[in-house]
């Protein structure tokens, strides 16, 4: 059980607009969903802070100091860095900022492209094309293994994703700790100083629900992108996703991993970094 409060900023990686259509569509936003899957894995005994340097330049709070937390969690985005726009240029100058602190950062998908961007390293649109809705065969190398995010988890797994980018060069003294055929680069720790990074380039925070949400949403370009080959098929997906207890039958037919829908087994990485946090305090 938690019984030490830990002060955890969350780093919403999104300008306004991405966040207004997903709650048009009734689904959480995105730091929304990391701040609901953390606190249900820390028993509700975290202090959250959710600030938003994507929409304003004026994003801490009064009384906040970015030395109070002793973690940081950095959201998805539908940002390309490399595009390099105000929204986007705050991101990095933060994220400098933050590693010169006392930290732990957790970064996935567009977090893991702020950070190996403010550590020195380079995000380039990905030769492979679009990864999206699963990250298939995600496999752990000798020291993802022994890495403390993955205590536990399986030593290939798949994971929800959507990405266009990916890393292209590393900050120094980057491990990577696990590969796909899309992705060479799927999960990395550094340390810099007294700030000690784990990302990856998937989402663990998000659930079965909110991706049939995204795959509502993100409909034709997934079709486009022929990320499924039918219709159909991408329909069978949807709704296994939407409610996997009525759609269990489909589970075997679709192939699906229970890496990927149970809850446990798909947030680790997550309960992991808590728990490193709160071991080392």
């Amino acid at each position: 059980k938690y019984n030490k409060i830990m002060n955890i900023l969350i780093v919403d990686g999104n300008e306004k607009g991405p966040s207004d259509n997903y709650l048009q569509l009734g689904m959480d936003t995105q730091y929304d969903v990391y701040s609901k899957i953390l606190q249900r894995l820390a028993n509700d005994s975290l202090n959250i802070t959710v600030i938003h340097p994507a929409i304003n330049s004026n994003f801490i709070p009064q009384g906040i100091s970015l030395d109070d937390f002793e973690g940081v969690a950095w959201t998805g985005s539908l940002l390309n860095i490399y595009e390099a726009t105000p929204p986007i240029i705050r991101q990095i100058e933060l994220a400098k900022k933050l590693l010169n602190k006392k930290n732990s950062i957790f970064g996935s998908c567009w977090g893991l492209q702020v950070l190996v961007t403010a550590a020195g390293g380079k995000i380039r649109k990905n030769p492979n094309g679009l990864e999206a809705i699963i990250a298939k065969n995600i496999s752990l190398n000798e020291a993802g293994v022994k890495h403390p995010m993955y205590y536990g988890k399986s030593k290939t797994f798949s994971s929800f994703c959507f990405h266009y980018d990916d890393t292209e060069t590393l900050p120094e003294n980057t491990t990577i700790l696990a590969s796909n055929e899309n992705s060479k680069i799927q999960a990395i720790s550094f340390t810099n100083e007294n700030s000690k990074v784990w990302a990856v380039q998937y989402h663990p925070e998000f659930d079965p629900v909110w991706m049939s949400g995204l795959m509502r949403q993100r409909e034709k370009l997934l079709l486009d992108e022929s990320i499924y080959n039918s219709q159909e098929e991408f329909d069978s997906y949807k709704n296994y996703f939407s409610n996997i207890k009525i759609f269990n039958d489909q589970k075997i037919s679709l192939n699906i991993s229970d890496d990927l829908i149970n809850q446990k087994m798909h947030t680790l990485e997550l309960l992991n970094w808590l728990n490193f946090m709160k071991n080392k305090g």
